[in-house]
């Protein structure tokens, strides 16, 4: 897909991390920029730097995203691109393990394990299907192209490590829905691709002490740092640019493979 000046986009998680890198790279290459996201003072202050807009968006409610939808479209116009970075987990837990404090066997509770799906996997299909929806109204572009999906993974959804039982099925899941979306959607010209990003310098991660970092940095195989949130954004540009590009899921990690723990 060419983006330029006519080129709507959406953004969930924008006001940080690799999503707000997305958005910035998406409105550098000409794109109108709308940025969903909680924090609101942030995502303004984001928004407002690329001159798109803000929509205050919890996409884990279905009437909060269709409000943000209704109020991206009102101010760009239907969007070609969507980007999804948003999500929310519980984790931390083993499925099954011994309670530091009391001694007790415990199991990772149902609910945490179904707050997490639905922070991950749900989310990512009801935003990506709302969109989608919207595109499938587009005339089509080049090679009959009406929009794109990126949605993100995590190499977890491959590599999960210990206490990470909802968080890397429901990054399993979002890499589970790419190809049968992007068949579903084969005669309306919308292409569905994942990302699987490694360990990269966003916020939550950047709070974590020195010397984990460091440790961090020095398991990737190389380069020995921590991945650069636009060098995810460079990459999503490329899916979006890049129409034979379709029903893929992709690492993006330095090589790494994660350990148990």
């Amino acid at each position: 897909m060419q983006i330029n000046g006519s080129t709507a986009a959406v953004v969930t998680g924008g006001a940080s991390g690799l999503g707000r890198a997305s958005a910035e790279a998406l409105a550098g290459a000409g794109a109108k920029v709308a940025i969903f996201d909680l924090n609101e003072e942030k995502g303004e202050e984001v928004a407002k730097g690329l001159g798109g807009v803000f929509c205050k968006v919890d996409v884990t409610d279905e009437d909060s995203v269709l409000a943000g939808f209704d109020k991206a479209r009102a101010a760009h116009g239907q969007e070609r691109v969507l980007v999804h970075c948003a999500q929310t987990s519980r984790g931390g837990r083993k499925t099954v393990g011994r309670n530091r404090e009391t001694g007790k066997m415990m199991r990772y509770p149902t609910e945490d394990y179904a707050y997490s799906i639905n922070g991950i996997l749900v989310a990512s299909y009801r935003v990506a299907s709302i969109s989608a929806l919207g595109m499938a109204s587009l005339e089509p572009m080049e090679d009959g192209e009406r929009g794109v999906i990126t949605l993100t993974s995590s190499v977890a959804a491959q590599d999960a490590q210990m206490g990470q039982v909802g968080y890397g099925s429901g990054k399993a899941g979002v890499n589970g829905l790419v190809l049968p979306m992007a068949r579903d959607m084969m005669d309306l010209g919308i292409r569905v691709n994942s990302i699987m990003p490694g360990i990269f310098a966003t916020p939550p991660m950047l709070g974590a002490p020195p010397k984990v970092l460091q440790g961090l940095s020095a398991s990737v195989p190389f380069p020995k740092r921590l991945g650069n949130p636009p060098e995810f954004a460079s990459f999503m540009l490329e899916l979006v640019r890049n129409t034979y590009f379709n029903g893929q899921a992709i690492r993006l990690d330095g090589a790494i493979r994660m350990p148990p723990r």
